[in-house]
């Protein structure tokens, strides 16, 4: 029997939902989310993460406390809302596999 591990080390969802601008919810899309993605994704690369997804999501229901990125099988949540943050969660989490806890958000689960 194969082993049930996952085909990625970390899959990570970057939101970069855009809500109509008549919409009164903040969105991600409108909050740098897609300059957030495509860093995370450049310096995966860069680093040589090939066991590391990154990849664009839709609304994760998270909007207001966003830019929201989240990070699996870790099931761990992020605001991350610069380069720097960004570059943070890959150097701490993604290679070093420790939880950026400054950026980390609360679990929401009662």
């Amino acid at each position: 029997m194969e082993s049930a591990m996952s085909f990625y080390r970390h899959h990570v969802f970057c939101c970069t939902n855009v809500r109509p601008d008549a919409e009164p919810r903040v969105c991600c899309g409108k909050s740098g989310s897609d300059q957030v993605r495509e860093y995370l994704k450049t310096r995966a690369k860069d680093e040589g993460l090939k066991d590391v997804r990154i990849n664009t999501s839709g609304c994760l229901n998270r909007c207001e406390l966003g830019p929201v990125v989240v990070i699996y099988p870790d099931d761990v949540w992020y605001r991350c809302a610069s380069q720097e943050d960004a570059e943070e969660i890959l150097q701490s989490h993604l290679i070093r596999g420790e939880v950026v806890t400054r950026l980390r958000l609360p679990s929401g689960k009662s």
